[in-house]
């Protein structure tokens, strides 16, 4: 409406991706507070996804294992369980080989080349453990990075644990 007194941004140049860049950042924000703020909820869960053939793929398999109801339950029990990963990734609909499978949890890596690996479980479950009890918007992140092979394709997604209080909450109301 003009009244910010700024130069409107007519056209793609250092102004348009500075704004774009601004934007980003604010919604990326405010999907992880969503995220955050999941019913029961008792941390948040990055998904991220290089390798895909594009970004709408990697995108896809990032939204099918941070939706994954078992990939929740397993962050909540603090359980590094990589099968469910793996198992959430190939149903995602997008092709890829499994021999380019790589799953890692925080600074665990879990499976390369598609075949689990021999990983300090407790280190693991401690990783998962320290997220549960992080400081609000700092440290109760679970970050998954999942590459499925050598294409372009890079994406994220975000969302929370499945803990006991969801069940309870959702069990507890009617419509």
């Amino acid at each position: 409406n003009g009244q910010s007194r700024t130069s409107a941004i007519t056209e793609m140049g250092p102004a348009a991706q500075k704004l774009e860049g601004m934007l980003t950042a604010v919604c990326q924000h405010l999907a992880k507070a969503i995220a955050r703020d999941g019913e029961g909820a008792t941390c948040l869960i990055e998904v991220q996804v290089t390798g895909a053939p594009d970004d709408k793929g990697a995108r896809q398999i990032a939204k099918t294992i941070v939706g994954s109801s078992l990939v929740k339950s397993a962050i909540f029990g603090r359980d590094p369980n990589w099968g469910r990963i793996a198992a959430a990734a190939g149903r995602a609909g997008v092709p890829f080989e499994q021999e380019n499978l790589r799953i890692q949890l925080g600074d665990v890596l879990l499976m390369e080349n598609g075949q689990p690996l021999g990983f300090d479980r407790q280190q693991a479950s401690d990783y998962l453990k320290q997220a549960a009890v992080g400081a609000y918007l700092k440290e109760d992140t679970v970050l998954i990075q999942v590459n499925v092979g050598n294409g372009p394709g890079v994406g994220q997604a975000w969302g929370c644990d499945l803990s006991y209080d969801y069940v309870r909450i959702n069990a507890e109301y009617t419509t």
